[in-house]
């Protein structure tokens, strides 16, 4: 076998975790082989380069075997060669919304506060009313 379908390669390397997740990011456009935007049935063969964005992350990965049933994660790994640049540090990467231990339940303004970041994707000032 020299070829496979990408959705199906993306999953039996474990780079996704169902194989419906990597048909839609094929559909939604984050998956690009040798820098050409990629359907989910498109065939994926040896030494072609794969991108793909999925959690936040650019992966890029180099194919050197074609495998299309799911195996264990260590034969996974021999199906590419990793060339993604390194994680974000842990630091940079912790959720920004998170509340302080013991601090309770929101109140309603902070509550309202939560709700407008979170409609308009940007930090607003409170208001003293």
């Amino acid at each position: 076998m020299d070829q496979a379908r990408v959705d199906i390669w993306l999953w039996s390397a474990r780079l996704t975790k169902t194989r419906s997740i990597a048909s839609n990011a094929c559909r939604g456009g984050h998956v690009r082989i040798n820098d050409v935007r990629a359907k989910p049935a498109q065939a994926v063969r040896v030494g072609d380069e794969i991108r793909l964005r999925h959690n936040g992350r650019e992966r890029i990965v180099i194919v050197s075997k074609i495998i299309v049933k799911r195996v264990s994660a260590p034969l996974a790994a021999e199906a590419y060669e990793d060339k993604s640049p390194p994680p974000p540090p842990r630091e940079l990467t912790t959720a920004w919304g998170t509340r302080d231990r013991g601090a309770g339940r929101p109140t309603k303004r902070e509550r309202r506060e939560i709700e407008r970041l979170m409609s308009r994707g940007a930090p607003t000032p409170l208001n003293d009313d």
